[in-house]
């Protein structure tokens, strides 16, 4: 089969389409061919050397994938060989077919394409795991979404209205919050022309919001405990302006807050069976209903995968990009 090998820690052009082994396929898992991979900001950190696979991943790039189910394992029960899938991985979505452990498989929602499928995966089951299983979020509360028009954001902004959740994105200009207030959002903050502690605070009376769903990290671990109201959850899922922060711990005391950060790639199969099983009961019958729905920017073979690095690396677009084998 072909697939997208990282053929030296680096830039975009070391995404090189290779002929590679097919997977073998473990009594537990399924073989997916691949009809659409999307891309996330771990891949490109992959990409320079710095995210490696865990044990026993694919060393191929990708976190999620949709497709058709062409091989079973002796163990598996749910999923049979035709089925329309899509499935969150701890690698090789850059390929024409991945092994997937069965637990982490998912039918395609009701309502969108096979292709489209391929961008909720790792979106659905992050938003899902950290906002509302391990942050609590609830309707009538109020949560801060940072790049509000990422993959990440656009999904969060849409599950979080469904919900009754009022909520705050932040983005980088004009066209990016207009589209984030068409999915929704109540309140939308230009970080370049705006402080958003301060804007956070004018539009709750200066509370601050009860979640805050963090990409930043360290430049952005003050300003965030400041936006908080009490009993405020702050959750980090990224690091892109840089992991250190000097900071002043006062705020998490005095108002009792709640510090959390994950991912996703390392956790065990376990725990990402839990979340993918959580994520097919809460969020698939939204997405059926038409409260959530597949937001693509544009669409990439696997030979453009570096095009498709440099845009995501750009900041250029809105939702997911997708690769097609």
């Amino acid at each position: 089969m072909k697939a997208v090998v990282i053929t030296s820690p680096g830039g975009p052009e070391v995404l090189q389409v290779q002929e590679v082994e097919e997977p073998v396929i473990g009594d537990d898992q399924v073989l997916i061919n691949i009809a659409a991979t999307a891309l996330n900001r771990a891949d490109t950190i992959q990409r320079k050397g710095s995210y490696p696979p865990p044990k026993g991943a694919s060393q191929y790039p990708g976190l999620e994938c949709s497709g058709t189910v062409e091989m079973v394992g002796k163990r598996v029960r749910r999923w049979k060989v035709g089925d329309q899938v899509c499935a969150l991985l701890a690698g090789g979505g850059y390929a024409e077919k991945v092994a997937v452990p069965a637990g982490q498989v998912l039918p395609v929602p009701e309502g969108v394409s096979l292709v489209d499928a391929a961008s909720f995966p790792e979106v659905a089951c992050t938003v899902w795991s950290t906002v509302f299983m391990m942050s609590k979020l609830s309707g009538g509360e109020t949560c801060l979404v940072h790049g509000g028009s990422s993959g990440i954001g656009t999904f969060a902004i849409q599950i979080a209205k469904h919900v009754g959740v009022r909520v705050f994105v932040t983005a980088g200009n004009e066209d990016k919050l207009a589209f984030c207030k068409d999915l929704g959002a109540d309140i939308c903050i230009n970080y370049k022309t705006e402080d958003f502690v301060a804007r956070v605070k004018e539009e709750t009376g200066g509370k601050g919001v009860d979640v805050i769903l963090d990409n930043i990290g360290g430049p952005y671990f003050q300003r965030n405990l400041d936006s908080l109201n009490v009993g405020g959850r702050l959750f980090i899922v990224g690091f892109q302006g840089g992991a250190a922060a000097e900071v002043n711990l006062a705020p998490i005391l005095a108002k009792r807050l709640t510090v959390q950060a994950a991912g996703l790639r390392t956790r065990s199969l376990e725990n990402k069976a839990d979340i993918v099983n959580e994520v097919e009961k809460n969020v698939w019958p939204a997405i059926a209903a038409g409260k959530v729905k597949p937001i693509v920017y544009k669409s990439f073979t696997l030979s453009e995968a570096a095009e498709a690095h440099k845009l995501m690396e750009s900041s250029g677009h809105i939702g997911k990009i997708l690769l097609i084998p």
